[in-house]
């Protein structure tokens, strides 16, 4: 009997199971931004200033965004199974426009800390739900037509890597917004443009596309199989592609100072806009991780769901979380101010907080913390939605 997907229950559990994971993951990053010393010096993945443990505490939160962007796709395409495609397109252009109101007040002054939002972040949160717009228009589609499209978008973006619109402009803003980022200063307000979106926008419909393998009466062993070949296959194409270095990624990798360094050169794709290279090996290795969660069960399987089932919840109240748990810990053992994490330039960039920071086994006990500090709040909201399923506004957090 297979404990951890059944078409017939009312959630998929593989799903949810990825889904979590990566939250968790995910919660790293943001407290090495916050805590970590270097974290407001250099450039994580800079091979000529980092080490192996800061370089692959960065690097493994690559796959949160796709993976998280892709399941955002499969998720809407299962609830479309019990909808009319009205209703689906209706939902999610009402999410999307939520969700770019969460990143530009919610999420923004969870950041910064500064009632006079002197920073507007376009990054997470804004491309999803721009994401879920642009499905919104192409789910009245055939997922025949649907695929190739994302497909072209997602492979063949990086043919404008050396496209570019400088000065402080709307042109550049404009240019800036869907596939380069930057940072803008107007009026004594600061805009970084941080995910542009594309290929993000092709990243959610791929999502709604592989939900035809979830749809209810799939052969479980032919999708399981169809998920190992199509995320070994992706794989292989990046090995390919990376190693040869003519196509699908800005930066080339280089021969470094050790193997070691030149592996991480290998693996070190671009994010911002995500690279060809970038998706290949991010939603390769989700597709074979749905695959094998599939199996999995028991209690860690199921804590971990619950964070999975209730994502958005847990991105909001963690980012809280985090920057005050670092004012509390600037306060107290740094001569960094507490006032100064009310901040007037956005994390990456500001020269307040020079000279604060902890070293990086600090940064895993922050995080350990974290996650688990949250975990009955989690579970509480989770068994709220699941006994609550007609208030409509729960679809929405």
């Amino acid at each position: 009997m297979q404990a951890s997907l059944s078409i017939n229950q009312k959630r998929i559990n593989s799903i949810d199971l990825l889904r979590g994971l990566i939250m968790i993951i995910m919660a790293i990053d943001h407290v090495r931004d916050y805590f970590h010393a270097s974290s407001f010096l250099y450039n994580p993945l800079d091979l000529s200033k980092t080490s192996a443990a800061i370089f692959f505490t960065r690097w493994i939160t690559h796959f949160c965004a796709p993976i998280f962007m892709l399941l955002a796709g499969t998720s809407a395409y299962l609830i479309g199974q019990k909808k009319s495609k009205k209703e689906l397109s209706v939902f999610l252009v009402k999410r999307g426009l939520w969700l770019i109101f969460l990143e530009m007040i919610i999420v923004n002054f969870g950041w910064n800390f500064n009632i006079f939002f002197p920073n507007f972040l376009f990054v997470t949160i804004w491309a999803l739900g721009v994401s879920m717009i642009v499905l919104a228009a192409l789910i009245h589609l055939p997922v025949k037509i649907i695929l190739p499209i994302c497909v072209l978008i997602v492979a063949g973006h990086n043919l404008l890597d050396k496209t570019h619109i400088t000065g402080n402009t709307l042109p550049a803003f404009g240019w800036a917004l869907l596939h380069e980022q930057n940072f803008f200063y107007w009026n004594k307000e600061a805009f970084l443009v941080g995910y542009p979106l594309v290929p993000w926008i092709g990243v959610m419909p791929l999502g709604y596309c592989l939900g035809v393998w979830y749809a209810s009466g799939y052969d479980a062993t032919k999708r399981r199989k169809q998920l190992l070949i199509t995320g070994g296959l992706s794989i292989l194409l990046f090995v390919i592609l990376r190693y040869s270095n003519l196509y699908g990624d800005p930066v080339p990798w280089s021969t470094q100072k050790n193997p070691l360094f030149t592996f991480l050169s290998f693996i070190n794709v671009n994010k911002y806009p995500p690279s060809l290279l970038y998706i290949l090996i991010t939603l390769g290795s989700a597709l074979i991780l749905l695959a094998w969660m599939e199996k999995l069960q028991g209690a860690v399987v199921n804590t971990i769901s619950i964070y999975g089932r209730v994502p958005m919840f847990f991105y909001l109240i963690h980012i809280y979380l985090i920057h005050l748990l670092a004012m509390i810990a600037s306060g107290l053992f740094t001569s960094v101010a507490w006032q100064n994490w009310m901040l007037r330039q956005p994390i990456w960039f500001n020269t307040d907080l020079k000279g604060y920071g902890f070293p990086l086994i600090v940064v895993y006990l922050v995080w350990a913390f974290v996650v688990v500090a949250l975990f009955p709040l989690c579970k509480r909201y989770d068994r709220y939605k699941q006994s609550h399923k007609e208030k409509w506004w729960l679809s929405y957090l």
